[in-house]
């Protein structure tokens, strides 16, 4: 990994050389936010995003963490990692160039857009590393507003780990559930649904986060009064603030985003309120600019008027931090003009180092392969593609690809082994994208789900005939008793036990917090368990019905089903989703929107079961796994009867491996789910293969 150049250390206490610290990084994130530009514009990256005009506000907001916390954030938050020694300049430009080397890119290997910030919470192993010896930040997602689901999850696990106090939670993911949750986003997204659901959720379940509002009057070129009533967040929440001496609600702070000292006091004083009593909060940081308009895409002069330009010149946080600083005396304009120099040294510097290094391995395998193609032959049109490939100033891989490809197709016959050697070249090429590109879509580890054993399930002549969802509600009863992390929520899941009783009696056995109830809110009751996953907890999470899982299915898609991809192993988030369905009478509660789910869920395993037995084995297996899971209960097995099985805690279903109920040998049977009963009708010479249920993703297919 790059040294961090621009880190600081996290402290409290303001001197002379913190202040100037804090300029310098700021300063250093806005040079690094031009000059990524020109490197976009110019053509040697896609695409950029910047976080110019927030510098003076994240510098200050990276005063109030502390190690253990966490951040769910968006794509303007250069500053703040920087600041937070997450980040390190010439790894933003690795990013900007989507360098697929990890050691280089950290976050994402490339895989995401510039901008867009992890930490690697796991080691090369894929086990968690110590939460709580530095800052943490989930991965970013660039959906807007998608980062709040999440947020609330992050933020209750503190609760979670103070409330329940058991030892064996907390090593290496909490201090007593001290931590706080940091969230950003930006005034625009405010008008999500996403944002209300969850800002509504950490109010209700009084989770321990601090919310930053970046306000810079327009989301990309719609001013905020179109986006929010009265053109304010901090007006519009103001009825979830919470009275003196209340405890329920959120505290709402304002600041301006260019007043360095007043953004300090208000961070650590929010904070510290946050920390100690579990108090959500809202920081509405408003008079903020953005000099370079809302990505590369566009200009912002296209639609904002010259007065308002000339404003954003005269409020820029940088001027206003830095004529302050010469005001109070805390040093020179001299002093700073030299920093500054230096400082726009160090940041050309660092962009040249990253794109030398990330140009590096490619230019090495264009010399590779045009010594090869050349060994091919000679004529007018071989030798035009050789040259056109070493006279091309930036070349891609996938420009080798497509060259050694031509190559193969124009050359003339003849050498055999030279057409060999082009041929092994790209095989090789081949498997090393697959690898750079590919990999990591779910855990490649020894507890991968596709890995886990299957334990079969023991049932004696005299095991006892119940219904379906007792052989749920024992199962989770084993899985709870036996996994100290376990934690269930959803609606009804708690004092009633689920709507069909899955649950039933387990509240009361091991307290509401461990089974919850939660509101009617798809969308953040799979943020929640995310959020949970991300912080050590194994999460259940409950959506009543399949065909409410729609609320929650961009959340799914977008969040957990690429996370482990996305960070290139760097995070996981095993969550259990549990929902029920697929009895196919009506539009909605019995629907089955399967079709839709399979493919926008990969990376995650979608399991349904024939009967409950089957659902109970697949819960165990994916809670002995690393892997995400959906396990889709078919509405019409609660109440039928099954034998009991003795090991019902311990019994695995494999996944991805057909079963075959009745060996046959003139026609084989393929189905799922409850096509197949339990005890079958006799079928003469017929072979049914039941796929367990089971709807496995990879890379290139979707097998039943």
């Amino acid at each position: 990994m790059s040294d961090r150049d621009s880190a600081q250390e996290i402290t409290h206490q303001f001197t002379r050389e913190s202040i100037v610290r804090d300029y310098r990084v700021a300063f250093q994130s806005r040079q690094a936010s031009l000059l990524a530009r020109r490197e976009v514009l110019t053509g040697k990256a896609k695409f950029g995003i910047f976080g110019d005009g927030k510098e003076v506000a994240q510098v200050a907001l990276a005063r109030a963490f502390e190690p253990g916390d966490f951040r769910a954030g968006y794509y303007r938050d250069q500053t703040l990692m920087l600041a937070l020694g997450q980040l390190s300049i010439e790894e933003f430009f690795a990013q900007v160039y989507a360098d697929a080397d990890v050691e280089r890119e950290p976050a994402s290997a490339g895989r995401q857009m510039n901008a867009h910030f992890a930490s690697r919470l796991l080691d090369e192993g894929g086990e968690w590393r110590d939460q709580t010896r530095g800052v943490n930040c989930a991965a970013d997602l660039s959906p807007t507003g998608s980062q709040m689901p999440k947020l609330v999850g992050l933020a209750y696990a503190s609760r979670l780990y103070r409330e329940l106090a058991d030892p064996r939670l907390a090593a290496g993911f909490s201090r007593g559930g001290d931590e706080i949750a940091f969230g950003t986003i930006g005034d625009a997204s405010c008008a999500e649904g996403l944002f209300w659901e969850s800002v509504n959720a950490a109010g209700v379940l009084q989770a321990p986060l601090l919310l930053s509002v970046w306000d810079d009057g327009y989301g990309i070129s719609v001013p905020v009064r179109e986006q929010v009533v009265k053109g304010s967040i901090s007006e519009l929440l103001r009825g979830f603030q919470r009275a003196p001496g209340e405890e329920v609600g959120f505290d709402v702070y304002t600041a301006a985003g260019w007043d360095y000292p007043a953004l300090c006091e208000t961070y650590l004083n929010a904070a510290g309120i946050v920390r100690r009593d579990h108090v959500p909060a809202v920081v509405h940081v408003f008079e903020l600019t953005q000099p370079q308009g809302h990505s590369t895409s566009g200009s912002h002069e296209r639609y904002k008027s010259a007065e308002r330009l000339e404003w954003e010149q005269e409020h820029d946080c940088l001027v206003r931090m830095r004529r302050w600083m010469e005001r109070e005396e805390i040093v020179t304009a001299a002093e700073l003009d030299a920093a500054e120099e230096e400082d726009r040294e160090l940041v050309r510097l660092r962009q040249r180092r990253a794109w030398e290094r990330y140009r590096e391995p490619i230019e090495e395998e264009r010399r590779a392969l045009v010594a090869l193609s050349r060994e091919l032959g000679s004529s007018p049109e071989l030798d035009e593609l050789h040259d056109r490939l070493e006279r091309k100033p930036v070349v891609l891989r996938r420009d080798l690809m497509a060259h050694a490809a031509e190559a193969l197709l124009v050359a003339p016959e003849g050498d055999t082994a030279s057409r060999a050697e082009v041929v092994r070249w790209r095989e090789e090429q081949l498997e090393a994208n697959a690898a750079r590109y590919g990999s990591d879509l779910v855990s490649e580890g020894p507890r991968g789900a596709l890995r886990i054993e299957a334990v079969e399930p023991e049932l004696p002549a005299d095991a006892p005939r119940v219904n379906g969802f007792e052989v749920l509600n024992a199962c989770f009863d084993a899985a709870l008793a036996r996994e100290p992390r376990l934690v269930a929520f959803g609606e009804d899941v708690g004092r009633l036990g689920d709507v069909n009783q899955g649950m039933s009696g387990l509240q009361e056995k091991y307290g509401p917090l461990r089974v919850a109830d939660t509101g009617i809110r798809e969308a953040t009751i799979l943020g929640q368990a995310i959020g949970l996953a991300l912080r050590g907890f194994r999460p259940i999470a409950e959506i009543q019905y399949l065909d409410y899982l729609l609320y929650a299915l961009q959340i799914l898609s977008d969040d957990l089903a690429t996370l482990r991809w996305r960070t290139r192993g760097g995070q996981k988030a095993p969550v259990v989703v549990r929902t029920r369905g697929h009895r196919l009478e009506g539009v909605w509660h019995a629907g089955s929107p399967m079709a839709a789910i399979i493919h926008l869920l990969r990376g995650v395993h979608v399991c349904v079961p024939r009967d409950m037995t089957r659902a109970a084995g697949f819960y165990n297996t994916l809670l002995a796994s690393d892997d995400p899971g959906l396990v889709v209960e078919v509405l019409n097995g609660y109440r039928l009867k099954e034998p009991l099985p003795a090991n019902v805690g311990e019994m695995r279903v494999p996944l991805g491996v057909p079963e075959v109920v009745r060996p046959g040998r003139h026609l084989t049977v393929v189905t799922s789910a409850m096509n197949v009963a339990m005890e079958l009708l006799p079928l003469p010479d017929a072979k049914i293969v039941l796929l367990g249920g089971m709807v496995r993703h990879t890379s290139t297919s979707v097998v039943g």
